[in-house]
């Protein structure tokens, strides 16, 4: 381990190199509170440009991790834990295997206020793993540049909450990075970390689901795992993907979500929705700590009779279409769920698509069971989430309609 720790080190450098990379100088990113960020523009790639400065070490990388993303790779028993620990050891994983590899945040450096990053300060050095100043956007800026020296910034924003401050930096510089260059450059290596909605007790300013907003900006990808193997091997396909991505963590799950995960390296595919309970009678689609409440409501509906097929998108941006659409055109029936607001949520970009898709197959109005419009309440949080029970009296009403 010891040789990896010397190999790259963050230093003033990086902002140099970014300008000297000739990036434009005048980018409204060099003058935040780092003063370590540059311009970015980005559309999606399978591998970056080779004319860009990462470009054969991510090229190399595509290569060599493809063989972990067959299911052999992932078929191992493991050991059962939980979430947070599964993050833990995608963490650890990624910085083993690329020296590249920098994890950084408020508070990362003594493990996170949810445990996902201990023991790798000590592991790998404070050179690689380290704290931030509370500045979400100098943090996710900081993240652009050293993505764009080839390097893989894995950014930690303590609170999904409080990604509004990068919001900038991850619209209009690290998403449009690599389309503004015309393919010249890229910060492709970006990950950014986020725990996301209800933990009980968190009000308004600990228990949103901002996902919505970040999917309806071409350049990034959007990611939600379900469960400690998927957050295992979707996190490690985020790292290594040629395109920046938020990746939102269920804070819900980090501890009582438990589950055997194999120990080695493994990778699952991106933007491929997974079917999880096959059925018959209406489609159930949903991400995140949402699925197991709606696996609780297809429980339910079953011991009446009714089949429901359950899916798990996975991947938010770019959805798997097809997926939900064959289920659709099988069941006639659809049912959306998140916790975040309905208006405007994802939920609604998955109903206009399928009636756009399915519409002569449809056999009921596509419903959705969301979040309220308001602020997300305190003490009133068990009457705004999408309970079993409304699930359940959804799946009834579009059955019977």
């Amino acid at each position: 381990m010891g040789s990896n720790q010397n190999q790259t080190k963050v230093t003033g450098r990086v902002g140099i190199g970014i300008a000297g990379a000739r990036l434009p100088l005048g980018s409204r990113a060099f003058w935040t509170a780092t003063k370590l960020l540059l311009v970015s523009a980005r559309g999606f790639s399978s591998c970056p440009s080779s004319s860009s400065s990462s470009s054969s070490s991510s090229s190399s990388s595509c290569a060599s991790y493809s063989s972990l993303s067959t299911p052999a790779a992932a078929s191992g028993e493991g050991k059962p834990i939980n979430l947070f620990t599964a993050i833990n050891q995608a963490l650890h994983i990624a910085l083993d295997t690329d020296p590249r590899s920098f994890v950084f945040g408020e508070d990362v450096g003594f493990g996170g206020v949810f445990r996902c990053t201990i023991g790798l300060a000590e592991r790998f050095g404070k050179h690689r793993v380290f704290n931030t100043p509370l500045c979400e956007q100098g943090i996710v800026g900081f993240g652009i540049g050293l993505a764009a020296m080839g390097n893989r910034a894995i950014a930690e924003i303590q609170f999904a909450d409080y990604i509004y401050p990068a919001f900038d930096q991850i619209v209009n510089e690290a998403a449009k990075f690599r389309y503004r260059s015309g393919n010249q450059f890229n910060c492709g290596g970006l990950t950014v970390r986020a725990p996301y909605g209800a933990v009980g007790h968190g009000g308004h300013y600990h228990s949103q689901s901002p996902e919505a907003f970040f999917c309806h900006v071409p350049g990034i990808k959007v990611v939600i795992p379900r469960s400690p193997q998927q957050a295992k091997g979707l996190l490690l396909s985020c790292i290594r993907d040629p395109n920046p991505v938020v990746f939102f963590e269920p804070k819900a799950l980090y501890r009582v979500a438990v589950e055997n995960v194999p120990e080695d390296d493994y990778m699952l595919p991106l933007s491929e929705a997974e079917v999880i309970k096959e059925g018959s009678d209406i489609t159930l689609v949903g991400w995140g700590a949402q699925l197991g409440v709606m696996e609780e409501a297809c429980a339910e509906a079953e011991k009446e009779g009714i089949s429901c097929e359950l899916i798990d998108l996975r991947t938010l941006l770019p959805w798997d279409k097809e997926t939900v659409e064959a289920s659709v055109r099988k069941t006639g029936r659809l049912l959306i769920s998140h916790e975040a607001p309905i208006t405007g949520g994802f939920g609604a970009e998955i109903a206009a698509s399928i009636v756009e898709r399915c519409f002569l197959r449809l056999e009921a109005p596509i419903a959705r069971v969301c979040g309220y419009d308001t602020p997300f309440p305190l003490v009133f949080e068990p009457f705004y989430l999408p309970t079993k029970n409304k699930v359940v009296d959804a799946i009834k009403a579009t059955v019977n309609y």
